[in-house]
């Protein structure tokens, strides 16, 4: 099956209006997510108490501390509070397993693809995130104005949203397209507020909206917002769609919490590398690594270098941005960079009848809300070919690595890939060959990226809520970046 959002659709110049009880499952959830029944092992997992999760991830892990474990998870966040992480399940070669983060998405797509933990509760992830995470703020903040949903990718989950929403707080709520090259979109910033053209042609005044905008949503929404955001584009730009940020944000959280025992586990990551640096790094990684544009999303701007013509293939693409960064790959046992003395490998997932397995990622998705985290959906994706035991050529490194559904077609709109979809559910979650140990130790390493990304968003924000620039361009020096961000807050990028 191939979903597709078209471009008429994104170019649709006024929002559409969702009134209450409008959800219909079968428009918001996958065609095998509505049939499958949710896996007893990740039921079990998901409504684990706070406790339990302390308790069992302590005794595995001797050196955390219960109370810093516990108040982490406890967490109220102050920037980022809905994210999703994709993590990699992968081996040493002497067989010790890690849970290890590729990427934390600040605006993440999940609800869809998860078999529903209560059947009553037609509305499942999406009624969970927007009552833990999104009432309370809206309602603590007590504006005027309607609700909002905005987006840019992803109709089946943003109008998902905005039926639950309206059913929440039993009002009519406006479904906004906001593409970043539409010529007239129906979103507009006025002194850092949010408005919304409705039907009528008129804009109003939105006193809180949940924010589907991935595409470089700083080059038309302002890091903060008067106007109640799930997330503020600050949650974006400190490393939830900035891949190079995200990274800082995992080394300075990784030297807080060391005395606690926890970590961050993430590929060996090189930052701020340039074009020209590119494959000096790629060669201290052994020739196998991983080069990334570190602002894109859903599979865009990633080049899994195996070879010389992998490392040719990116030096003549096209490329925005001066910045890149370089990661140790993760491949077969055979091929895989080396880093920190060792070499990690894919798991992978169980064989088929043919013998083959497949590199597969997990993403786990989670929300912040008044009594710390909770965990929304999980699904995991596979690459298209199988992992091969030694590389000679025969396939390429992306489709035995890549993993990610999102395709961009030629007339700018999105599809997605869901055969290679792998569901929580009685059939697909065996094949996974996880546990539910493994899904605890992927929860603690997403709730631990997620605070580390909204502890560095907070020190990036002045007094006055606006972005400390000074302190972001040291940390990102990158002048496309900063451009796009400075058209985002209205001012002149072609300004010194």
């Amino acid at each position: 099956m191939t979903v597709t959002l078209s471009k008429q659709d994104l170019d649709r110049p006024t929002a559409q209006v969702v009134t209450p009880e409008s959800f219909h499952p079968e428009q918001h959830f996958y065609p095998r997510t509505l049939n499958a029944q949710i896996h007893p092992l990740v039921a079990f997992f998901m409504r684990l108490s706070k406790l339990r999760i302390v308790e069992r991830y302590c005794h595995l892990n001797p050196q955390v501390d219960r109370d810093a474990l516990t108040e982490l998870l406890s967490t109220k966040t102050k920037v980022l509070h809905w994210a999703g992480c994709d993590l990699f399940y992968a081996a040493t070669g002497s067989g010790v397993r890690r849970m290890i983060v590729v990427e934390t998405n600040s605006c993440p797509s999940g609800n869809k693809s998860m078999p529903l933990l209560n059947e009553e509760d037609e509305q499942g992830g999406y009624r969970r995130l927007l009552a833990h995470a999104f009432v309370p703020r809206v309602r603590a903040k007590n504006d005027k104005g309607q609700l909002a949903v905005i987006y840019d990718k992803n109709y089946i989950e943003a109008s998902g949203y905005a039926a639950a929403m309206a059913d929440l707080f039993k009002e009519e709520v406006l479904l906004a397209p906001f593409a970043a090259d539409a010529e007239d979109p129906p979103v507009r910033v006025v002194d850092r507020a949010v408005e919304v053209r409705g039907p009528d042609g008129a804009f109003v005044p939105i006193r809180g909206a949940l924010r589907y905008v991935t595409q470089k949503p700083w080059n038309r929404l302002p890091p903060t917002s008067k106007t109640v955001l799930l997330n503020p584009v600050m949650a974006c730009l400190a490393g939830g769609r900035n891949k190079l940020m995200a990274s800082k944000a995992y080394e300075l959280f990784n030297a807080e919490i060391k005395a606690a025992g926890l970590v961050i586990r993430q590929p060996e990551t090189i930052r701020d590398v340039t074009i020209d640096e590119v494959p000096l790094w790629v060669a201290r990684f052994g020739g196998q690594a991983v080069v990334k544009n570190p602002y894109s999303n859903a599979g865009q701007g990633v080049w899994t270098i195996t070879c010389d013509e992998d490392l040719e293939e990116f030096s003549e693409a096209e490329h925005s941005y001066g910045q890149f960064i370089v990661q140790a790959l993760i491949g077969n046992a055979e091929w895989s960079s080396r880093q920190e003395g060792s070499r990690f490998y894919h798991v992978g997932t169980m064989p088929d009848k043919k013998g083959r397995m497949f590199a597969a990622d997990l993403r786990m998705m989670v929300c912040s809300g008044p009594d710390g985290f909770v965990p929304l959906s999980v699904y995991a994706r596979r690459a298209k070919a199988p992992l091969a035991r030694s590389l000679d050529g025969g396939a390429s490194s992306w489709d035995m690595l890549g993993t990610n559904l999102s395709e961009k077609n030629l007339d700018g709109s999105w599809s997605a890939d869901t055969e290679r979809l792998l569901l929580m559910d009685r059939r697909d979650f065996n094949r996974l060959g996880l546990g539910p140990d493994d899904l605890l130790e992927a929860y603690v390493q997403t709730v631990l990226s997620v605070v580390a990304i909204d502890r560095l968003a907070r020190k990036l924000l002045n007094q006055k809520g606006g972005l400390k620039k000074r302190l972001f361009r040291s940390l990102n020096d990158d002048d496309a970046l900063v451009n796009e961000v400075q058209r985002g807050l209205g001012e002149d990028a072609t300004a010194p």
